[in-house]
């Protein structure tokens, strides 16, 4: 069925009755006319592009000047940012967090290292006259057997490893040369093994890392070769001037009640140096040689025998030593010739030095057993032993 639509017819005025007035055409012009005068009036109220853009830019300066020192915009806020202008000048060593004691070390002028020649070392310590004229310790020199200098080297090494790993090249030579110095000196071991494994059999010692377990950490291969190296120099008689006779350290963390009454020579690296005030500070002091003879590169047995002086403290050893209990290097052996035959009779005897040294420590008679030596000091022998048996 088709779809069928019906329209309302248009009608449309008659021309009798448009000609009589009735109904009059709409004022198109007009109409037009006004809206586009509104449309310019709007436009002249408006604010034109520029201005609006203008006035963005304006704004968003205003946001930032109220809200640039809160830190907003800009990470670590515009303080932060003139602090790194102002720091651009600093040497790296003077930056806030980014260094720490002795770290102006590493920026130095490397063409004096402070080092000094064996021959020039040993002629500065034979020419001298007075304690005030030597600058530096007399050198010691690796001697003995290929195994006496592969153990002094391997201790050597260790001591610099673990006291001073991460400190620039001064204060690894400045812990070498404390050894090697102590090494000379006759309240000390005459090894250099003797010297940084000392007291290690008990909880207090002369070097921390020997006693306290650090030995038990695997050593960085870089840096065990670097203070190898360090210490190859020490060994070949090379002496480090700046730390002179120094004999005694701590970091600078620590400040241990025997500092004052020490002589301070300065601050190298992490570490403060010191050496003795008195008599056994003295070049006069420092008469022991050095022949090898040293024992197995490690850490001594542990033992709870009572000592009888803390090894440990300066100021008791000083006393010690000063007093006449530490005795230095005699001569225990001569030297004649073999036929005294004419003028060879007159020839005196040439005295030798001898490798072995007594030790008398405080508060121990001649004679008497020492800590460590096998034997049980008097007054110790029943210290193993029940004072009443349990049970009984």
């Amino acid at each position: 069925m088709p779809l069928e639509l019906a329209y309302k017819p248009i009608e449309l005025p008659s021309m009798a009755a448009m000609a009589a007035g009735d109904l009059r055409p709409r004022d198109f012009h007009a109409r037009i006319r006004r809206r586009d005068m509104r449309s310019i009036r709007r436009a002249l109220r408006a604010p034109s592009l520029i201005r609006q853009r203008l006035g963005g830019v304006a704004m968003f300066g205003l946001l930032a000047v109220l809200l640039g020192p809160t830190g907003w915009g800009e990470p670590g806020g515009v303080h932060a940012a003139m602090a790194r202008n102002r720091m651009a000048d600093l040497q790296p060593f003077e930056r806030g967090g980014d260094s720490f004691p002795g770290s102006a070390f590493y920026w130095l002028d490397t063409s004096d290292s402070g080092l000094i020649a064996p021959t020039e070392a040993q002629a500065k310590w034979d020419q001298s006259r007075s304690d005030a004229d030597i600058g530096s310790a007399r050198p010691v020199m690796a001697a003995g057997s290929g195994e006496d200098r592969w153990r002094a080297l391997q201790c050597l090494t260790a001591a610099i490893y673990y006291e001073a790993a991460s400190e620039p090249d001064g204060g690894q030579r400045a812990v070498a040369q404390v050894v090697l110095n102590r090494v000379a000196h006759p309240a000390w071991p005459n090894t250099v093994c003797g010297v940084v494994y000392q007291g290690s059999e008990r909880p207090g010692c002369q070097f921390s890392f020997a006693c306290d377990g650090s030995l038990a950490r695997k050593p960085m291969k870089a840096f065990w070769d670097r203070a190898r190296r360090v210490a190859a120099d020490a060994l070949a008689g090379y002496v480090y001037a700046p730390v002179g006779l120094a004999t005694h350290y701590h970091t600078t963390a620590v400040h241990p009640y025997w500092a004052p009454s020490l002589s301070f020579i300065g601050t190298i690296g992490a570490h403060r140096f010191y050496s003795w005030a008195g008599a056994a500070g003295r070049p006069a002091a420092f008469t022991a040689r050095y022949f090898g003879g040293e024992p197995i590169a490690a850490p001594h047995p542990r033992t709870w025998t009572p000592s009888p002086t803390d090894i440990a403290d300066p100021l008791a050893l000083e006393k010690a030593f000063e007093a006449g209990r530490i005795a230095a290097p005699v001569a225990a052996a001569t030297v004649a010739p073999a036929a005294a035959v004419g003028p060879a009779a007159a020839v005196p005897p040439v005295p030798q030095q001898s490798l072995v040294r007594p030790q008398v420590l405080p508060g121990v008679k001649a004679g008497a057993p020492v800590s460590g030596s096998g034997s049980v000091l008097p007054g110790y022998e029943n210290a193993n032993k029940w004072i009443a048996q349990p049970g009984a």
